[in-house]
């Protein structure tokens, strides 16, 4: 991966960190921790989008896969946290 293109993830990360933080109403997390939940969620995202044969391509597809994730990952936390 070249710099473009990790500048690029960081920033789909940070999208979709947020995204995910406000549909969670987890509000923000700051820069760095929407980066991370982003990522994490792209990653959670592709795995779950892959296992039910679904395939996001382009900007768009990849900010939802990433959003989905990510929101998921937060709804995970929170269960966990309450137990």
């Amino acid at each position: 991966m070249d710099i473009t293109g990790l500048i690029i993830f960081l920033a789909i990360g940070a999208v979709a960190g947020w995204l995910a933080g406000s549909l969670m109403k987890g509000g923000g997390f700051g820069l760095l921790g929407n980066i991370v939940i982003g990522v994490i969620g792209a990653v959670l995202g592709g795995f779950v989008f892959g296992l039910l044969g679904i395939s996001a391509g382009g900007l768009i597809g990849s900010i939802v896969t990433a959003t989905t994730g990510a929101a998921l990952l937060l709804f995970i936390v929170g269960i966990v946290k309450k137990a």
